[in-house]
């Protein structure tokens, strides 16, 4: 196996067009246990490591936060918190303290595990992936068209990811997952919620519950027009419900180890009405404090 690290992005480019099968690493947190149990054994790592400006992030002219792909979930919580508080709130739920501090959403990216944490909340926030190869140079790819099934994405052989975009959070956003546990797990299932008030829009996420990451277009659809925008008035039971079952449908689950296709089902229901809550609970409190 051979190991390449360049120095910069150019660098990074010229070394996957020439060997389109060389796998990126950043962290290695998912690559490198896939390599000790031997499911996979590429024929180059790419390390990505030294390549600075992955590592950077920053508030883009359109008022759209530029995230590089090396960012770390760790200064996502810390640095990000306050303007990305739904995909903070995800970052807080991956592996240990240590993993958080190596591991990266752009590595989730790559991998387009249908169980990634970040995926939903990139789904709920509207997030653009932006990919390049030396060839053909800059690609945004919408969070809604990158995943193409399990653990495939629409990245091109010779392509690499750079960031992804997201515009800063204008509304509550909330993240809820199921695991066996509380800490270290791979997620049963997930869901995100995002209220953008401006709009009056509602975005949505659901993870480990069909082969890709997905919205619920239905449920967001149902919500943007029955919420209480202007009064912001108490959520009703029907209400709540109906969103629950709508966020359910949107879900394509199977049996396996971690759970049944009909526990996942229940499981979104649920989180779809608790984050609802939550963030219309915040919501609420913030047109309370207007008035």
């Amino acid at each position: 196996m051979d190991f390449l690290r360049p120095v910069t992005w150019a660098e990074a480019l010229d070394a996957k067009a020439s060997v389109p099968e060389a796998v990126p690493i950043q962290g290695g947190t998912d690559v490198m246990v896939e390599i000790n149990f031997d499911v996979r054994r590429p024929v180059a790592l790419l390390d990505l490591g030294r390549i600075a400006e992955l590592g950077d992030w920053e508030l883009a002219a359109d008022g759209r936060l530029r995230v590089g792909a090396g960012v770390s979930y760790a200064r996502i919580i810390a640095e990000l918190g306050d303007r990305l508080p739904g995909l903070a709130q995800a970052s807080r739920t991956v592996g240990s303290p240590q993993i958080r501090n190596r591991a990266t959403v752009g590595g989730n990216l790559g991998a387009a595990s249908p169980a990634g944490d970040s995926h939903p909340p990139l789904l709920a926030g509207d997030a653009v992936i932006e990919v390049a190869s030396a060839a053909r140079g800059t690609r945004m790819i919408p969070a809604t068209d990158f995943y193409l099934g399990v653990k495939r994405s629409a990245l091109e052989p010779d392509e690499l990811i750079r960031a992804f975009w997201t515009p800063p959070a204008t509304g509550p956003q909330y993240f809820s997952k199921v695991g066996t546990r509380n800490a270290m797990v791979i997620a049963v299932c997930s869901f995100a919620l995002a209220l953008h008030p401006a709009e009056r829009r509602v975005g949505t996420g659901i993870g480990s519950a069909a082969p890709t990451p997905r919205r619920a277009p239905a449920a967001e659809e149902f919500l943007a027009a029955e919420l209480d925008w202007a009064g912001a008035a108490a959520l009703d039971a029907a209400l709540l419900a109906r969103f629950g079952e709508l966020a359910a449908e949107a879900a394509s689950p199977i049996d396996d180890v971690r759970g049944t296709a009909a526990y996942r089902r229940h499981a979104i229901a649920v989180m779809a009405r608790r984050t609802l809550t939550w963030a219309w609970n915040d919501y609420r409190g913030k047109v309370a404090a207007c008035a």
